[in-house]
């Protein structure tokens, strides 16, 4: 995930998600928690709260993103 300095926009959608940072730091919007994560730590969250993540600083991101039942209809982020 590279990085950038958009404004979160949080989404909600049914399931949990779990996410596992690999490389890099990683900004995490949970309802109106905001916090970073660094390699090696995980967070597990309800889909249904408010969330949004995101690269922080000026290097990228490498992060397992997995999604429960609901999650198969994956989000794919991509340059417009």
């Amino acid at each position: 995930m590279p990085a950038h300095d958009n404004e979160p926009h949080l989404r909600t959608h049914g399931g949990y998600e779990w996410l596992y940072v690999l490389r890099g730091r990683l900004r995490v919007r949970l309802g109106d928690r905001d916090f970073l994560m660094g390699a090696g730590e995980a967070a597990e969250f309800d889909c249904q709260i408010p969330h949004w993540f995101g690269a922080a600083g000026r290097g990228g991101t490498e992060l397992l993103s997995l999604f429960g039942k609901q999650g198969e209809r994956i989000h794919f982020r991509t340059q417009r």
